[in-house]
């Protein structure tokens, strides 16, 4: 008699402090391209849900900007509260550090983790930058002691081979249910807010030193033309008018190479041509204004 296979369904939390690789993970499970990716700390801002189906499981797995310290502002404190409260409802924690670094705010994300005694994973990325090697399984043993965690995972997300065991080691801790999400689903966050990550991401690479954390995007139309393509207008917000001329660059050119490196991730997202129109606004402090936040969707969890 053939025993019925057990399906295992549920949320998993990708925590860490910023910059970890945590975004980078998520992309390389899902193999593909859903949350955004900087070499700067706090690119993600929101709770990115991604959804990874196979026949024996569903994993959603979400996203959260890094537990950071410091947080003054309304954005930061805000980056969070998503954090925490993603934390607080997963059925599963995975604990994303870096290798061979281990800090404050590495201590402090793993504080929250015991607060909410959720079961946790701790997945060690970036192995493969690791100097010198002879290092690594001290660190590891070590990390290992400081809380049960349930499995420890070294990889790198950069790699897709080394990625490859995570989710069935995730979804063995997960509970018994059927699927959560309909089979075909990725995530549950729409074009408009993709598009307006996708510009985010391109500014982000391109502005330098502080200035990333004072710009935000909106969407203000997506129309189908009659030969099929989609024509996107979108705003960049930044907080001061000294931050618009940065922004625009010389001629222009800063603006116009955002938009044609956007556009090419916007033709493979919506599989068609796009048009993308983007001009540039200033809205003072708006990153420590509710109404300016709850208005570009930063939404209290």
């Amino acid at each position: 008699m053939t025993t019925p296979t057990v399906h295992r369904a549920g949320y998993v939390a990708l925590v860490g402090r910023p910059n970890v690789g945590k975004s980078t993970l998520l992309n390389a499970l899902l193999e593909r391209k859903l949350s955004i990716v900087s070499p700067k700390p706090q690119t993600t801002r929101h709770r990115i849900l991604g959804v990874l189906t196979r026949p024996e499981f569903q994993i959603a797995i979400v996203d959260t900007p890094g537990l950071h310290t410091g947080a003054k502002r309304m954005l930061n404190q805000y980056m969070n509260r998503t954090a925490a409260s993603s934390l607080a409802d997963a059925d599963l924690v995975a604990f994303v550090v870096e290798a061979l670094r281990f800090d404050h705010e590495d201590e402090r994300v793993l504080e929250r983790i015991k607060k909410v005694e959720r079961p946790a994973v701790l997945v060690i990325n970036k192995v493969d930058q690791a100097q010198p090697r002879s290092r690594l399984l001290p660190y590891i043993e070590a990390l290992a002691a400081r809380h049960p965690f349930l499995e420890v995972v070294p990889l790198s997300a950069l790699k897709a081979d080394s990625v490859l065991r995570l989710p069935a080691i995730l979804a063995a801790h997960l509970p018994e249910s059927p699927p959560l999400f309909p089979p075909e689903q990725v995530t549950d966050r729409s074009d408009r807010f993709l598009t307006t990550e996708i510009i985010r991401e391109k500014l982000t690479l391109r502005v330098q030193q502080e200035l990333p954390y004072g710009l935000t995007v909106e969407i203000e139309r997506m129309d189908e033309t009659a030969d099929g393509r989609l024509e996107i207008g979108a705003v960049i917000w930044v907080e001061r008018e000294g931050q618009k001329a940065i922004v625009i660059g010389e001629g222009g050119s800063l603006l116009k190479g955002v938009g044609q490196a956007a556009r090419l991730d916007l033709n493979k997202l919506f599989g068609r041509r796009t048009h993308l129109e983007l001009w540039v606004k200033v809205k003072e402090n708006w990153a420590d204004s509710a109404n300016a936040l709850k208005a570009f969707g930063y939404e209290g969890p």
